[in-house]
């Protein structure tokens, strides 16, 4: 008995051991100085789990789908009978992985190594995916995941086609122009499929592969975010997988009682503060405030840090005579949730000076467009205030060095100030000790740097001092991007616990900077590229070419006429509500887009009753777009629904409760249905956001009157 313990208590230590090493690939690039782990046991399956782990961990994610270790998950061989269709091929494909874990009946242990074999292959296709549309380099890859033997007759533009129908059925569309769809596809289809297969009981929860729930999570938040809306779809099941993630490894409790002593210094901590942040950027995609500070402070407490602005003395500019208050960053690192591992209490001031920052090609100094450092610059040795620095930071004032999740934490917390404050410049300029204290850091993550430039770049474009500057720095961010440096794997660690836009977002937000910059044909070129025909619209409508842009449209829709996308564009230039139809035809009745077209249309010409209809349809398709309850609602309000209309302006404030229109809309169909107690708390929460309404207090002084509240009254009086 004490025998088969041991044994069993090895097996879950190895398979653990696997799911670690797949989880570190996204926490640390690959060590080049350790070499890579040997296989472990005797079962054959180790080897080819040895070798996919290591092409992973590599960066060779092409080589790990066309290993062994794929030719034994989709058959011995690359030869597919059902290539006339994707949907059919996908099946066949998705059968074979199912005959893979059930034909050939072996032990529990067995049926688990299987299952990490196949969410290995899941995770090579993820990151394959990733690599194309979110942190490069450009590599030339088949537009099919695997190296299928009879290829000739596949017409793969169909295929991508349908890989984009599948990841948009939700209701939105793409946010641009994306590459190798499948491999997407292919990566969800097999996560789920293994994650039904685990909660069917088909394993005894002795081996229960908890990580599971987590990678389809992070599957799920990557095809949000090359989305352009909200999905309600996706939300739900991320409600559900991030819920499963944080129960399994929320704290370091968790993290450690599941890998033990396969854990690094520190790395149960770094994983626990891992789970949060990306928790609380799904919070923040949703537009939920409270979780997502919920969820970002408990990051920052399991990275065992604590943050905290102040001011000191210093120099923002090159012509600066007298020093001023800088807003700075603090950090002070603390023990996490009882790992023993960090140092002792350490404070500094993440700052950056560019007298002793000298590695980093004095990027402080300011260049020809601009007099402005990038960093402020802080008093020198001296001065009456070098006692309280020397208090705080070490001589040379150099800033105190951060791990990477640390810095992953610092930057989360720019999220949270951009969904938690109104939007306009102090904004980003209580970002700035956060951007400015990953600027001083020595060394970062390429995800962290590029997530940090991007937060500069839009801090920057709000001041016309540095808005040449942002313009230049979001060039290189571009094409560094593009670049062959750094390398594969060092891209990919953090890529899911920052808010890094995908590929076409970023171009498209290039695009945009252009415009704003007066540069409408570099943008117009930009735009085209990324087939973001409503950009292009706009900027042909800038440089009075309207007639150009119709016609570029109706050429691609020569080329793509199942377009759902291209349709709605050319409905919105001409006007035509027959544009919106054929859009609405040839996505199955599918475009939300389309509806809320029509929507609008039907409720310009006081067609109530339809506009009503539409905008309920859209929003079965999408609940979460920004204002289409609060259209709903006015439509319905118009077609004398009052049901429909308060159900629709509720709606409206769940999703945004500083909608102060909304609460408004909400008290005055109370005081309708003669309801004053619930008109009362409307009508207070409206004013929260619409305090120079004289209607709304004379309103609220009414209602109050009839609750009783003679205090309100007079105070309104």
């Amino acid at each position: 008995m004490a025998s088969e313990i041991e044994s069993n208590n090895r097996d879950v230590q190895i398979l653990r051991s696997y799911e670690l090493r797949l989880l570190r690939c996204t926490l640390s690039p690959p060590s080049h100085t350790n070499s890579q782990p040997e296989p472990i046991g005797s079962l054959h399956l180790h080897l080819h789990l040895h070798h996919i782990l290591v092409c992973l961990e590599t960066g060779d994610y092409v080589g790990a789908l066309s290993s062994d270790a794929g030719r034994i998950v989709f058959g011995s061989s690359f030869t597919f009978h059902s290539i006339e269709s994707a949907e059919g091929f996908y099946s066949e494909l998705i059968g074979r992985v199912e005959s893979f874990m059930l034909n050939e009946p072996e032990d529990e242990y067995a049926s688990a190594c299987r299952i990490i074999l196949v969410m290995c292959v899941a995770v090579a296709a993820l990151f394959a995916f990733t690599q194309c549309n979110m942190t490069g380099p450009p590599e030339e890859l088949s537009s099919c995941p695997l190296p299928l033997v009879n290829i000739e007759s596949i017409q793969f533009v169909e295929w991508e086609n349908w890989a984009r129908n599948q990841l948009i059925s939700a209701g939105s569309d793409l946010i641009g122009k994306f590459s190798k769809c499948q491999f997407l596809v292919l990566a969800k289809m097999l996560l789920m499929r293994m994650r039904d297969f685990l909660f069917e009981g088909s394993l005894s929860s002795t081996y229960g592969i908890r990580s599971i729930s987590w990678w389809l999570a992070r599957l799920l938040l990557i095809q949000q975010r090359i989305l352009d809306e909200r999905s309600s779809s996706l939300c739900d099941l991320l409600q559900v997988t991030l819920g499963e993630t944080l129960h399994h490894f929320g704290t370091f409790k968790k993290v450690y009682c599941y890998w033990g002593t396969e854990l690094h210094d520190g790395e149960a901590s770094a994983i626990a503060s891992v789970v949060h942040l990306e928790a609380g950027i799904n919070e923040y995609i949703y537009g939920r405030v409270d979780p997502c500070r919920k969820h970002f402070e408990s990051a920052e407490e399991a990275a065992g840090i604590q943050l905290s602005v102040t001011g000191v003395l210093g120099f923002r500019t090159v012509h600066q005579v007298d020093p001023k208050a800088q807003r700075v960053l603090i950090t002070k690192t603390v023990p996490s949730n009882g790992a023993g591992t960090y140092p002792a209490v350490t404070t500094g001031i993440q700052t950056h000076d560019c007298t002793v920052d000298k590695n980093k090609n004095e990027t402080n100094e300011p260049d020809e467009t601009c007099d402005i450092y990038m960093t402020p610059k802080l008093l020198e040795k001296g001065s009456d205030f070098e006692i309280n620095i020397q208090s705080i930071q070490n001589a040379g004032h150099a800033a105190a060095p951060l791990t990477e999740i640390q810095q992953a934490v610092i930057l989360a917390h720019c999220l949270l100030i951009e969904k938690s404050s109104r939007q306009d410049e102090l904004q980003r300029w209580d970002m700035a000790p956060y951007i400015e204290a990953i600027d001083s850091q020595q060394s970062s993550y390429f995800t962290l740097r590029s997530f940090c430039d991007i937060l500069r770049i839009r801090w920057e474009l709000t001041r016309s001092r540095t808005k040449w500057r942002a313009l230049e720095l979001m060039e290189k961010l571009v094409k560094g991007i593009q670049g062959p440096s750094p390398g594969v794997a060092e891209r990919i660690p953090f890529i899911c616990s920052v808010y890094l836009p995908v590929v076409p977002a970023l171009q498209k937000e290039y695009g945009e900077t252009l415009v704003g910059c007066g540069l409408i044909g570099e943008a117009i070129t930009v735009f085209e590229g990324l087939e973001l025909w409503d950009n292009l619209i706009y900027c042909n409508c800038l440089l009075g070419k309207k007639a150009a842009a119709v016609e570029l449209i109706k050429t691609r829709l020569s080329e793509l006429p199942n377009d759902p996308r291209l349709w709605c564009s050319l409905g919105d230039v001409t006007n035509n509500d027959d544009c919106y139809e054929k859009a609405l035809e040839v996505s199955k009745n599918r475009s939300a887009r389309a509806k809320r077209s029509l929507a609008r249309s039907a409720y310009n010409r006081g067609d109530y009753e339809k506009s009503k209809l539409l905008w309920e349809s859209a929003m079965a398709l999408n609940s979460l777009y920004p204002d289409g309850w609060f259209a709903l609602g006015a439509a319905s309000l118009k077609a004398r629904d009052v049901e429909k209309a308060l159900d629709a302006f509720t709606r409206a404030v769940q999703l945004d409760p500083e909608n102060g229109e909304a609460w408004n809309n909400i008290a005055c169909l109370h005081m309708i249905k003669k309801r004053s107690k619930e008109a009362f708390i409307a009508f207070k929460e409206a004013l929260k956001f619409k305090r120079d309404s004289w209607q709304l207090w004379e309103n609220y002084s009414h209602v109050a009157m009839d609750v009783g509240n003679i205090g309100q009254v007079r105070f309104n009086s």
